[in-house]
């Protein structure tokens, strides 16, 4: 496979992330939602995440935008504030070919420069295989799993929780 380019990601790639993230609504349940949003709702959504500086990134190959990863608030709640929660989604024809690993190291490592503590994954679906050894490969840990807490696809989905430790994590104040 060409080599995959990790960047951050521009309001020119919105068309590219809506087709990625239409199809992880349509035919997977690595996300909840049931319809897919356009690209202006996906525009709003990339531009509150920037405008709150968080990081967001995409993936290249072959100048292709083949994936994105961003960190978002985890709760609102200011105690919450130097923890966020990733988010990944790759190209159906792209998955488990590094692209993951390449987008969620780059997101780990500009999350620790903006000073957040924690990082938590919430994986759609216990099924997600790859994305829960993804996550425990770069030092994830599990904290738990609801149960059947979503309806998708004609059956009931579970959510794995993930959390990994950025920079110091709790061994020191922010």
């Amino acid at each position: 496979m060409p080599p995959i380019a990790i960047r951050t990601a521009t309001p020119d790639d919105i068309p590219a992330i809506t087709r990625i993230y239409a199809h992880a609504v349509v035919h997977g349940t690595a996300t909840f939602e049931i319809d897919p949003p356009d690209e202006t709702e996906m525009a709003r959504r990339y531009r509150a995440l920037v405008d709150a500086s968080f990081p967001y990134l995409v993936a290249e190959v072959d100048g292709r935008v083949v994936g994105y990863a961003y960190a978002g608030q985890y709760r609102p709640r200011i105690g919450y504030r130097w923890t966020v929660e990733d988010s990944i989604y790759i190209a159906p024809d792209l998955h488990r070919r590094g692209v993951g690993r390449a987008l969620l190291t780059r997101l780990i490592g500009e999350t620790e420069t903006h000073g957040f503590r924690q990082m938590i994954a919430v994986i759609g679906d216990s099924t997600q295989t790859a994305s829960i050894a993804l996550h425990e490969a770069l030092g994830f840990q599990h904290i738990g799993m609801l149960h059947a807490v979503a309806f998708k696809h004609g059956g009931w989905r579970d959510s794995i929780l993930m959390q990994r430790a950025l920079g110091a994590g709790a061994a020191s104040d922010p």
